[in-house]
């Protein structure tokens, strides 16, 4: 068995190490002093117990525990925290952990915790069959052997057949990041994200390709629009990937040995048109319909997450596309539809300066008049004063 220590000090994770090397020597049991590094033990290691502080810096193992939560079932998982609040613990528990301790813990409690996580996993092992760990153990080299395949490496004698029976018509799924910090982190986000979407809505599977770009193959239920399935894929994906990103859908495909051409074909393609200086581009499109959207609701409460969701799009990438575009930020541009509407409500003299500000969509005149004042200089009422 493979055990992980997370915690940020290293006098913990030494402990740690030392009491279950000395009384387990026939597990493995690796340390990582942060998430992130967390992380990338997990996609690298099948990892039975994870023994994880809640409590530290950049991620901390709640944020952890939610990404993990779909793609490392199998994975038993132990908060060993400083942190004694229900609050804590009642979310722990919400996410699947095993047991929540609070620190100091001494060896004999440490050790007695791991022999319960062992017995309980020799018992699930018992009681799955030789047919269910040959299936589970070939997910995950097929996978592998995908990986490969995309890229052109050679496959050795590797049978297809198992990939093409499971997709006889299916989309292809192209993910590209717009960042290159923490991509591993970036990775396991969407790799959980969506491979969630693609089970509750079909079958699938996505794998990381080299450096920010991912793939994946989905074959929808027949119940299932490739419309609706794409805004709940970016709907989710918003929700947890807090940088930007790019992803097509394929048209729906039938030749699964087609695939390389096809991603090469996205590569070059698909993601051209979302390039800022290509011509009529798809985004130069989008953002006009949202355009059209916020010179109709500007005086309503608009958030830039509600206009890209309107258009689908993840709000950050939407916001730099949207500054490329106008050439100001999003917040500044409805501003500005705001005061230039006021200067034209305040030449009406049957309209209370009240009523002007809570026409464009302010409720605090204060607040209306502070704006006004930043952007002419004037207040309201003296601006209106000076058209006599």
């Amino acid at each position: 068995m493979n055990i992980l220590v997370v915690d940020d000090e290293r006098s913990i994770r030494d402990g740690f190490k030392r009491t279950l090397d000395k009384a387990y020597p026939h597990m493995n049991v690796m340390t990582a002093e942060s998430c992130q590094e967390a992380i990338r033990v997990l996609l690298s290691e099948r990892i039975h117990i994870l023994l994880l502080d809640i409590m530290m810096p950049a991620m901390d193992g709640l944020e952890l525990l939610a990404a993990l939560r779909e793609s490392h079932l199998s994975t038993k998982v132990v908060i060993i925290s400083a942190h004694s609040k229900f609050a804590y613990a009642q979310e722990a528990l919400r996410l699947g952990v095993k047991d929540y301790v609070v620190k100091p813990v001494g060896k004999e409690p440490l050790i007695k915790i791991i022999s319960m996580l062992e017995n309980e996993w020799i018992e699930e092992m018992r009681d799955l069959s030789e047919k269910d760990l040959i299936h589970l153990n070939l997910n995950y080299l097929r996978e592998a052997v995908f990986r490969r395949w995309v890229r052109g490496l050679d496959i050795g004698r590797f049978d297809l057949s198992r990939f093409v029976e499971s997709h006889p018509r299916f989309h292809l799924v192209f993910v590209q990041l717009e960042t290159n910090q923490d991509i591993s982190l970036k990775h396991f986000v969407i790799e959980n994200v969506l491979s969630e979407w693609f089970e509750m809505n079909g079958n699938g599977f996505i794998v990381s390709l080299e450096g920010n770009i991912l793939v994946g193959v989905v074959t929808l239920r027949e119940d299932t629009g490739i419309c609706a399935f794409e805004e709940g894929a970016r709907t989710h994906l918003d929700q947890c990937l807090k940088v930007p990103y790019q992803m097509v859908v394929s048209r729906l495909l039938s030749d699964f040995h087609s695939i390389p051409d096809e991603i090469k074909n996205l590569q070059l393609n698909g993601f051209a048109a979302l390039k800022k200086d290509a011509p009529a581009s798809k985004n130069d499109e989008t953002i006009n319909i949202a355009l059209q959207y916020i010179r109709g609701h500007f005086q309503d409460t608009l958030s830039l997450e509600k206009v890209a969701s309107i258009v689908y799009l993840n709000p950050i990438y939407f916001s730099q596309l949207f500054k490329q575009k106008t050439g100001i930020g999003y917040k500044d541009y409805v501003t500005q539809l705001r005061m230039e509407r006021a200067k034209e409500l305040l030449a009406n003299r049957g309209l209370r300066v009240t009523d002007v500000a809570r026409l464009i969509g302010y409720d605090d005149l204060r607040h209306f008049t502070q704006v006004f004042r930043k952007n002419y200089h004037c207040t309201p009422t003296e601006y209106r004063n000076e058209l006599t």
